[in-house]
């Protein structure tokens, strides 16, 4: 009976330690491999509480910053500072504070043009993936696509959102959502001084939908659509606002997080259809940054990878109306909101077809729309 015992020991055993040593490692190893892993990332949470703080520059929306603030100083008790700002002006700060030797910032999440042609330029930003520590995030399989990087060099500038988003809003009371079901609908004489777009001419939101129009439509159409007597703002609240209480009917290149306030009390904002033309497809705001020698690197590495987790990535996800790439992060509800998210709808290459948020994209396309949009709008 012994001898049968060993057998069958044998047959289960030294398969699995032979497969172990053709990875590299013995049962063993691979035991206290796990946990000195384990160790690590315990250690890493030490010293982060011993820092007491991370600063992050992040995108505008009270909803974010609490919820971020609040869980991350929960499960942590580390303090997250969090500077929300529009990019091109905290990126303006974060440069020249870092060309003066003054490390204030540890990173920056936001969109990308501000990013592509404010931070990385300057050589102010930490490769990301070497600051990635738990399985989960590292393992490409957690997230749709894998790892997609906005730079070309894929080492700066980390995706954690893809979707297609509503950038065309209107309110209710003004008119019907039938009367438009294409961009070509825009230049009816009937919404001449009604259309509010976000600025296209400095980086964010309304100069992401402007370049699209330009890619789809041609410069003949922005000419046009100029000529509207567009009310132009770089206040995304106050867009909102004025969508809200009637100053304008129809609002471009502004998305469901300013909207959210105004959605709660019951005020009649909504996202228009699709036009037939479609939508161009983004990462939104969910662009994570590293940015040089951060004065908390403990804390950076740990928030790094909560930020990168599951936890903070619905947070995010619901806060921003930015659905996540991650696999194991429910993301359907964004429908209700005019946003698809890529992993619930779109192919792979779809998503690469229609993005316009990548350093080539905004070099080849959103330059040129850009230079149109200053030369009709200045």
């Amino acid at each position: 009976m012994r001898v049968k015992r060993i057998g069958i020991i044998k047959r289960i055993f030294v398969p699995i330690v032979a497969f172990l040593w053709s990875a590299g490692m013995s049962p063993a190893l691979a035991q206290s491999s796990r946990a000195a892993g384990s160790a690590d990332w315990d250690r890493v949470v030490e010293a982060a509480k011993k820092e007491g703080r991370v600063v992050a520059s992040i995108p505008p929306s009270p909803e974010l910053r609490k919820g971020l603030e609040e869980a991350f100083s929960k499960r942590f008790g580390v303090v997250m500072e969090s500077i929300p700002a529009r990019g091109g002006a905290i990126i303006r700060r974060i440069v020249e504070e870092s060309t003066a030797g003054i490390h204030y910032f540890d990173l920056h999440i936001g969109g990308t043009e501000s990013i592509v042609k404010g931070l990385l330029p300057e050589n102010v930003l930490e490769p990301v993936e070497p600051w990635l520590i738990l399985p989960e995030v590292r393992d490409a399989k957690q997230w749709w696509g894998g790892h997609i990087w906005v730079d070309n060099a894929k080492r700066f500038i980390y995706a954690s959102s893809a979707y297609q988003t509503a950038s065309l809003w209107y309110n209710s009371n003004l008119l019907k959502a039938e009367e438009i079901r294409s961009f070509d609908d825009l230049l009816n004489p009937k919404w001449k001084g009604k259309i509010g777009l976000s600025d296209p001419r400095t980086p964010g939101s309304g100069a992401s939908i402007w370049a699209y129009m330009f890619l789809i439509k041609g410069e003949e159409y922005l000419r046009r659509l100029a000529g509207q007597k567009l009310f132009l703002t770089r206040d995304l609240r106050l867009l909102a606002e004025n969508l809200a209480k009637e100053r304008v009917g129809i609002a471009l290149g502004i998305g469901y997080s300013e909207f959210l306030p105004f959605k709660k009390v019951g005020l009649p904002v909504s996202a228009l259809p699709t036009p037939k033309e479609g939508l161009y497809a983004t990462g939104g705001y969910g662009h994570l940054t590293i940015i040089k020698n951060p004065p908390h690197p403990d804390a950076t590495k740990v928030f790094v990878n909560w930020f990168l987790g599951k936890e903070a990535q619905e947070i995010f996800s619901k806060a921003m109306g930015a659905p996540t790439r991650r696999l194991d992060v429910e993301t359907k509800w964004s429908k209700d909101f005019g946003v698809l998210a890529a992993k619930d709808g779109l192919t792979l290459e779809q998503f690469h077809r229609m993005e316009n948020q990548s350093e080539e994209r905004i070099y080849k396309v959103r330059d040129p729309a850009a230079a149109l949009a200053r030369k009709l709008l200045d």
